[in-house]
């Protein structure tokens, strides 16, 4: 039995619509039932990661599964915690967890502390693991341009290898399918190449047809930018700090995991951005 959460988002559901086509036995996870892919082989049970008891009986025999870090909340890290608490009450016998390139302590962006905090937790419970830190998606970077058509925050001429969804998707489904192989290790999942902001804002103008630019900014100007906003603090620094982690150079490392993992180069940016139109 493979089981995947996430399967409402982009990644768990193309994870689990791969899984399903290759016959596995699958069981999803989901908070709402309703918006579950509709996959004939797969078997639905409910769960929010924060309800530890809701938890251990939806993993009750689930074998290997798929944990797809949650939404971005203050308390995600309690919710991820209760989670892997859960799993390892139930017997999973191996998890594979989405984490962050950058994932460390004191690491720049704020959210992979959260991913290194839970790694960690994975690691003491015992559970047989396989991490799987992805970088900055590449299909996300289009959303970072505001209406005005520039892409701005305070990289400097920092470096990211953005890698695409469809790429950790497909290595999550590798190791899903072959779990003992992978056991233990850790997957830095990247693109080909790593570039600056002032590059991904040309690729996105060209494969776009509009306008696209990229404007540095300091750390003062960029929460002075989103301000208006009105989002809380914790997100405002999250939203911050992944551009400064650009700027310190964490997010530019380029590893050959996805090549090793699916047998094919990792999708470029213009790429995952396709054609003009």
């Amino acid at each position: 039995m493979i089981t995947v959460t996430g399967s409402t988002g982009r990644i768990g559901g193309i994870v689990a619509r791969e899984l399903a086509a290759r016959g596995a036995p699958l069981r999803l996870v989901v908070r709402d039932a309703a918006r579950a892919p509709n996959l004939a082989q797969a078997e639905i049970r409910t769960a929010d990661y924060a309800d530890g008891e809701a938890v251990r009986r939806a993993l009750d025999g689930a074998g290997t599964v798929l944990m797809v870090s949650s939404t971005e909340a203050p308390n995600r890290l309690d919710a991820h915690r209760t989670f892997v608490d859960a799993a390892a009450a139930a017997g999973v016998s191996h998890l594979v967890y989405t984490s962050f390139v950058a994932a460390a302590p004191r690491a720049t962006l704020t959210l992979a502390r959260d991913h290194w905090a839970t790694e960690e937790h994975i690691r003491s419970t015992g559970l047989p693991f396989t991490f799987l830190r992805d970088n900055l998606y590449a299909d996300f970077l289009p959303r970072m341009v505001g209406e005005d058509g520039v892409l701005r925050g305070p990289a400097a001429d920092g470096r990211v290898s953005v890698v695409a969804q469809l790429d950790v998707a497909a290595a999550a489904v590798a190791v899903l399918s072959e779990p003992r192989i992978y056991q233990a290790r850790t997957y830095d999942l990247t693109g080909p190449a790593a570039i600056s902001l002032y590059e991904a804002a040309q690729i996105m103008a060209d494969r776009t047809g509009h306008a696209v630019r990229y404007e540095p900014e300091t750390v003062e100007q960029a929460y002075a930018s989103r301000a208006s906003y009105g989002a809380p603090q914790w997100q405002l620094d999250a939203w911050v700090s992944t551009y400064t982690a650009i700027a310190n150079g964490e997010l530019a490392i380029v590893s050959d995991a996805v090549d090793r993992l699916t047998g094919r180069p990792p999708l470029s940016l213009a790429t995952v951005l396709g054609g003009v139109g």
